[in-house]
């Protein structure tokens, strides 16, 4: 696989709104309950700052994506926020951490200064690893900040980065 990142289109919605609500549907990571349909996922994807898409250039397939956007507004608008999802049967070949560098890329290119997780749910070992391996600082722990799937809660982990 050679993968490249660039910016979403609303050719992408269908594989874009597959990925995505994948991950919601596993219920383990994102915030998100509801899934995007093709009006909703054009609408969300097109209002962030920046979407990327992650494909393969042999295949032409979308592999991953991440979104970027304001964590905050005014006086904390400097600082962003993202999100990544990976296709499920692609995850542990290193998509991932395409997506966060290029995602730190586009948010110094900008104009931010702090990259930011709100709630990097403390289940997600290889997210936490990867964050930690990019230089991320841990904010500490918000017990029970994410309610899982299944109804029970774990603890999240915000991190930043500065940019």
């Amino acid at each position: 696989m050679n993968i490249k990142v660039r910016q979403y289109t609303k050719d992408d919605i269908k594989d874009a709104n597959a990925i995505w609500n994948a991950v919601v549907r596993e219920g383990i990571a994102f915030p998100q309950e509801e899934e995007l349909d093709e009006a909703t996922g054009d609408e969300f994807f097109s209002s962030q700052s920046y979407t990327g898409i992650a494909y393969d250039e042999e295949t032409g397939e979308t592999v991953g994506l991440y979104i970027l956007h304001p964590n905050n507004v005014g006086r904390c608008g400097h600082i962003c926020n993202a999100s990544y999802a990976v296709r499920g049967d692609l995850r542990g070949q290193h998509i991932g951490g395409l997506l966060v560098k290029d995602c730190i890329n586009k948010a110094k290119e900008s104009g931010y200064g702090v990259l930011q997780f709100n709630a990097v749910v403390a289940t997600n070992e290889p997210a936490l690893k990867l964050y930690k391996k990019l230089g991320f600082t841990q904010l500490g722990v918000i017990p029970g900040g994410f309610r899982m799937k299944d109804g029970h809660f774990e603890d999240i982990i915000p991190h930043y980065i500065e940019l």
